[in-house]
């Protein structure tokens, strides 16, 4: 029953959803796309929004019922830093901090390629320093990203490391986008078997974000950068997706680095398949495992 479940799933993606992110596809319909897929996903019941301020960037904090508020799950969202809002990642979120017992924070930061690098990390650097401003220590608070909002992650946790700012108890990455110069494998070896994304979306993502700014630079790809002095990691991937080798490339050079890294490949799913919780086991099952996690690193029951 699984495996059908799986497979319905993976064929809609293929007839129904990948055709609306192609590189052809104009910017504001793949917006909308996006936008549409999360609103039509279910919510947790009971689950309150909170629209608040922080560093002067529209976000929502997202509460499930009995959950911790003196603990909080930053998430920077994903959509190849030129996609992505509230709509698209409030069900994703929500049961995420579900999955945590925790609250969520989800910002709106500036998206290219009206607002390119360095917009995004300046942004994902603000709303920390903000949060820690409202007096949750940062022991208290993990960092969570999906695909270039998992790339995010990663190079603010770089900024904030080398600026001497205390960094969150751990961080969790969905599918992260970490290579903006395209070196890993995966792009041509999974591109057949990728019921998602394409590898002509790359390109003009990156084009978007990174204007004429050096991709290798580690604050644009973090995969290239000096990884050490990082908080535990916890890496969920599937092995279905092109950007699987930002993914295991990360791991390697985190541990390389000394950074306590969890890598976990999911087999037979693809990018950031967490979006179909609940309806797909899959899903529900890493949620759970990164819920496990957070915990462990917040010190809750």
């Amino acid at each position: 029953m699984y495996s059908e479940i799986r497979d319905q799933l993976r064929m809609a993606l293929i007839q129904q959803v990948a055709p609306a992110f192609r590189s052809e596809v104009p910017l504001a319909q793949q917006r909308q796309v996006l936008d549409a897929m999360g609103t039509g996903a279910e919510l947790p019941v009971g689950l309150e929004v909170h629209p608040r301020e922080l560093a002067g960037l529209p976000s929502e904090w997202l509460v499930n019922p009995g959950h911790s508020t003196e603990h909080a799950l930053l998430h920077i969202h994903g959509g190849g830093f030129v996609m992505g809002s509230f709509a698209s990642h409030r069900a994703l979120v929500s049961r995420l901090a579900l999955a945590c017992g925790v609250q969520a924070v989800v910002p709106e930061y500036r998206l290219a390629p009206e607002h390119p690098f360095p917009a995004a990390l300046d942004d994902a650097v603000a709303v920390y320093h903000a949060l820690l401003a409202t007096g949750l220590d940062a022991r208290r608070i993990v960092l969570s990203g999906d695909s270039a909002g998992g790339g995010l992650v990663l190079s603010t946790l770089l900024a904030l490391r080398d600026a001497g700012a205390p960094l969150p108890a751990a961080a969790v990455v969905l599918s992260p986008y970490t290579d903006l110069t395209f070196s890993g494998e995966s792009i041509e070896t999974h591109a057949a078997v990728d019921p998602w994304l394409d590898p002509s979306l790359l390109e003009p993502f990156a084009r978007h974000y990174a204007g004429d700014r050096d991709r290798a630079d580690p604050r644009i790809s973090p995969l290239l950068g000096d990884l050490r002095g990082l908080p535990p990691l916890l890496i969920h991937v599937g092995d279905q997706e092109i950007l699987l080798s930002d993914s295991t490339r990360l791991a390697e050079q985190a541990r390389a680095a000394g950074v306590a890294v969890e890598l976990k490949i999911w087999p037979e799913v693809w990018h950031v398949f967490q979006f179909f919780a609940p309806a797909l086991p899959d899903a529900a099952a890493s949620l759970g495992d990164i819920g496990a996690f957070v915990r462990a690193k917040l010190g809750l029951a």
